[in-house]
């Protein structure tokens, strides 16, 4: 899976530093290698990131297989979702496959 150089893969290991690191808004998709509906919204994430990273959205992703103390710390029991973090804490999510226009509108609703 190709990953634009404006999205970050966290870990169990790192997420606490990433996400305290980043000022602003954080939108973390929560994905995993086998999941359909990831594999469907990931060119929209990473088209996301790429358009907002200038204006001051980090974005990352990180895979529910390799990571579960992160994903059941914030009751990830659905993928995709994508978690959004303001200052290193949780503000918002979205779960499930959904458009482009849905996902913008959240990171416009936050930025």
């Amino acid at each position: 899976m190709g990953t634009s150089d404006a999205i970050l893969e966290v870990t169990d290991a790192n997420f606490e530093e990433e996400i305290e690191r980043a000022d602003g808004l954080h939108m973390i998709d929560f994905w995993a290698v086998w999941c359909g509906p990831c594999r469907m919204i990931a060119p929209i994430v990473e088209d996301l990131a790429d358009e907002y990273d200038a204006k001051g959205l980090h974005v990352s992703k990180i895979d529910v297989d390799s990571n579960t103390s992160t994903t059941v710390r914030f009751n990830v029991r659905s993928i995709p979702s994508i978690l959004f973090f303001r200052d290193g804490e949780l503000i918002d999510r979205v779960v499930g496959a959904v458009s482009r226009p849905s996902l913008e509108e959240k990171i416009l609703q936050h930025l």
